[in-house]
């Protein structure tokens, strides 16, 4: 039987926490800042963690052996 890879897109855009949460990235900072207000591109500074109901779904198919 061959090793189960994992999403690689996946791993990059996501992190597991020393809990168990999953970290990521603010939607909406890639491009286009310029027509966005300063206040979402100061609230969407840093990362914060994943919705209950998406941590599920991220952990079972995407992140699957970490």
């Amino acid at each position: 039987m061959p090793k189960i890879k994992s999403k690689r897109s996946a791993m990059k855009r996501f992190r597991l926490t020393g809990t168990g949460k999953v970290r990521r990235n603010f939607a909406g900072k890639r491009h286009g800042m310029i027509k966005r207000t300063n206040k979402f591109i100061r609230t969407a500074r840093g990362t914060t963690t994943a919705s209950p109901a998406d941590t599920r779904y991220i952990k079972r198919h995407l992140l699957r052996n970490s």
